[in-house]
């Protein structure tokens, strides 16, 4: 059994592109750190995902952003040049990505108003984002 998990930060934007069937294949990279002090170092992966789900998700897949994957790990030469690959099966988005700690035109970099936290009550205005997670057994 081939099936590998990661946690990284995005390399690049998420870019997607069609199969000559028309079939969606999502692809973007993943840089994970490796080891710890001086001896750290950053494995680049060559991440894709196959289907409408990587067409839904590209959108969120930015450069900066902090991601979790989980696939089957592969590798492919080119040029010479070993590539490590992997097959997505499983998308987690962790954090924002840099550019959203810059201030954009428009947005005032004042802190949001404090709300009273209110325990018990089931208002779903309060949760700001719902992650959409989607298994695939095969």
């Amino acid at each position: 059994m081939n099936n590998c998990s990661f946690i990284g930060r995005i390399g690049k934007d998420a870019e997607t592109r069609f199969t000559g069937a028309g079939k969606p294949v999502t692809s973007w990279s993943l840089a994970v750190d490796v080891g710890y002090g001086d001896k750290k170092t950053t494995l680049w992966l060559d991440c894709t995902l196959f289907g409408d789900r990587g067409e839904k998700v590209a959108s969120f897949i930015t450069k900066g952003g902090k991601l979790g994957v989980c696939g089957e790990l592969g590798a492919r030469e080119h040029n010479g040049k070993t590539y490590i690959t992997l097959n997505v099966r499983e998308v987690s988005l962790l954090g924002g990505s840099k550019r959203d700690d810059q201030t954009t035109p428009g947005k005032s970099n004042a802190p949001a108003p404090q709300r009273e936290a209110s325990y018990g009550t089931n208002d779903d205005d309060d949760i700001p984002f719902a992650p959409i997670t989607r298994r695939s057994y095969l």
